[in-house]
């Protein structure tokens, strides 16, 4: 029987962890960590994740702040309302909330948010940190799907592991997290040939593809770990109701491999929890609290 590797329950567990923490922490500072974002426009989506996020902060103690902007606004705008951010105190990190409208650059005002506070850990700097294997913020996506193997005891080091999607947030990230754990790692994208072959020689196959139900049994081996970052809202087939469902099409694989993330429960509430990680691991290092967290920031 394959395991599910329950993205819920780690949450869950994750955030008591920090509730404590917070607790703790608010014994020696007496000021509570503080979460900027900022939403541009009004993309339903992005309405429905950053509620999520507020509900999330809301449980463990850290304050959220949320600065709703016109879709007509500038880059340059965006910038100082970044750059005043940057310097109030009371803001350990700060979340821009993507997509963007197409008249805003997200890398150029990503890298204007302070590297401290870069929650989403895409800031250039903490990207460099990671190559390096430094300490620092981290990706959320990847570093959830990091703590969600590890929680289940499943080590990274000598497997084969491929991952589908090459982009900032999850495939170059996540691979090189699995080279800093000595994993071999192979990046599969939209050009690469011979696709399925290389994905049946994965002990570990990470999934983010952006395409429903792309991946089938005839791309897994028998045994491998995989793990869906994957989300779409599908019409089923049955009648006029909606259903979510991943970039892997779960009920082949699942006879055939030893663990799998389902979806909705798998990577998704680990991303929200990476976030809330990192938040509180800026208001440790900006209040010269001891960090507590470093184990959970691979």
């Amino acid at each position: 029987m394959s395991l599910k590797l329950d993205g819920k329950k780690l949450s869950l567990e994750i955030e008591n962890r920090l509730k404590k923490d917070v607790a703790s922490g608010l014994i020696m500072v007496n000021r509570e960590p503080g979460l900027a974002v900022i939403r541009v426009g009004d993309d339903p989506a992005s309405g429905v994740y950053i509620k999520n996020k507020e509900k999330a902060c809301k449980r463990i103690g850290i304050k959220s702040f949320l600065f709703h902007l016109n879709k007509d606004i500038s880059n340059e705008e965006v910038r100082n309302l970044i750059n005043k951010l940057n310097n109030k105190k009371e803001i350990d990190g700060i979340l821009l909330q993507l997509p963007l409208p197409n008249q805003l650059d997200p890398q150029e005002l990503i890298s204007n948010i302070s590297p401290t506070k870069d929650v989403d850990g895409l800031h250039e700097e903490n990207i460099g940190k990671l190559l390096k294997g430094e300490r620092a913020l981290r990706s959320c996506t990847p570093a959830g799907i990091i703590n969600l193997l590890s929680s289940q005891g499943i080590t990274i080091e000598g497997k084969r592991v491929v991952v589908i999607g090459r982009s900032i947030l999850v495939g170059k990230p996540v691979s090189i997290m699995i080279l800093n754990k000595n994993g071999t790692v192979t990046i599969a994208h939209s050009k690469t040939k011979n696709l399925s072959e290389i994905c049946k020689q994965a002990d570990i196959l990470i999934v983010a593809a952006g395409k429903p139900k792309f991946i089938d049994s005839s791309f897994v081996k028998e045994g491998a770990i995989i793990i869906d970052v994957g989300i779409h809202r599908l019409k089923s087939s049955n009648n006029s109701a909606f259903e979510l469902c991943g970039d892997v099409k779960l009920e082949d694989v699942i006879s055939k491999v030893s663990a799998y993330t389902p979806v909705p429960g798998g990577v998704g509430p680990m991303t929200v929890t990476m976030l809330l990680v990192n938040t509180i691991f800026s208001w440790q290092k900006n209040c010269g609290i001891l960090t507590t967290i470093d184990d959970l920031l691979p």
